[in-house]
């Protein structure tokens, strides 16, 4: 992906799942726009990122969620270095 990751597509994306507060309404949307592959692909990665954040040790991550250790690294780097994402929404959680 380009420097320019942040698209006005991205945006418009963004700007319809901040509009769907109901849960049943997310899930319904997600289901919609993704495979099931994609959502399974994505509720992994969260579980990663939850697990990590409680210091989970990366080979226990890798065998209780099914991904690779590589996988597991990339996320932490992601979660260390990335954009602030996945910390936000860890800070939001704990609220």
């Amino acid at each position: 992906m380009s420097k320019q990751w942040k698209t006005a597509k991205l945006k418009k994306l963004m700007e319809i799942i901040l509009l769907l507060k109901d849960e049943k309404d997310l899930i319904n949307f997600f289901r919609d726009l993704c495979t099931l592959e994609e959502l399974d692909e994505m509720s992994t990665r969260w579980q990663v990122v939850n697990l990590l954040s409680l210091g989970a040790p990366y080979r226990l991550i890798a065998k209780k969620t099914g991904v690779s250790t590589s996988t597991v690294t990339r996320i932490a780097h992601w979660l260390e270095n990335g954009e602030g994402g996945y910390k936000t929404a860890l800070k939001k959680m704990s609220e």
